[in-house]
């Protein structure tokens, strides 16, 4: 388990927000820019006529669990889930007591015949975020029911900036990059200090097209293993409590 972070909470968005200091103290710059007051006003006017995905206080979970010092692997999805009850600010995963997504069941299907998974029975990976598997989506809020109704309003400058700070500030990180829309991102990576991964998407409708066999997971334990950092525990138990 990681040692509690410190957390700051400031007026970022809509209301007070949680996000680590790490994070914070790199970020402040583009909190304070123009682009980010507009994607502010927009979301503050979405919120007046639209249900908004994830919860504000968990826009920036991402950040919050994994403080920058922590982070050891990126996986980057494009946008949080728009069903209501999914999203909770972390990529591909999902709040305890709803179904698993197709998307992440393949994940589990390739971890499986990866490592020797076992799937558990909810699709929360908050355990992966504590370890330093930054779970970032490309833009980190959605209208529910409208799948990239938040796209080319700010976040999308805004994650990459993240992506260049990782690249730049840190070494021998393991970035996971599925799908097309995730590929493009390599390009603000140093591939000279980090890993950098690529497959097909784990949905359905591309799975088979490369994810499945990519074995992605042992060989980022393998790299980290390779210098000096402890591996990720892929491993999630299950949530008896949860009817599931």
């Amino acid at each position: 388990m990681l040692t509690r972070k410190l957390s700051t909470k400031c007026i970022i968005l809509m209301k007070t927000v949680k996000i680590d200091d790490s994070w914070y103290e790199r970020l402040q710059g583009e909190f304070a820019s123009d682009y980010f007051s507009e994607l502010k006003n927009f979301l503050v006017e979405e919120k007046k006529q639209y249900v908004i995905y994830p919860p504000g206080s968990q826009i920036f979970n991402a950040f919050d669990t994994t403080p920058f010092d922590k982070v050891k692997v990126v996986i980057l999805g494009q946008d949080p889930y728009h069903t209501p009850g999914f999203a909770h600010g972390l990529c591909f995963s999902v709040q305890y007591g709803v179904q698993i997504p197709k998307s992440l069941q393949n994940i589990y299907k390739e971890l499986k015949d990866d490592i020797g998974f076992r799937i558990p029975n909810h699709g929360n990976l908050t355990h992966w975020a504590e370890q330093g598997v930054f779970l970032l989506n490309a833009t980190l809020t959605v209208r529910a029911h409208q799948a990239g109704s938040h796209q080319n309003h700010g976040w999308e400058r805004f994650t990459d900036r993240v992506i260049s700070i990782l690249s730049e500030q840190k070494d021998n990180l393991v970035f996971l990059l599925w799908g097309n829309y995730a590929k493009a991102k390599s390009a603000l990576i140093d591939h000279n200090k980090h890993l950098v991964l690529t497959a097909a998407h784990p949905s359905p409708f591309s799975a088979n097209s490369g994810f499945f066999g990519c074995k992605h997971f042992s060989q980022t334990n393998n790299y980290l293993n390779a210098h000096g950092i402890a591996p990720i525990d892929w491993s999630l138990a299950d949530v008896s409590t949860l009817n599931l």
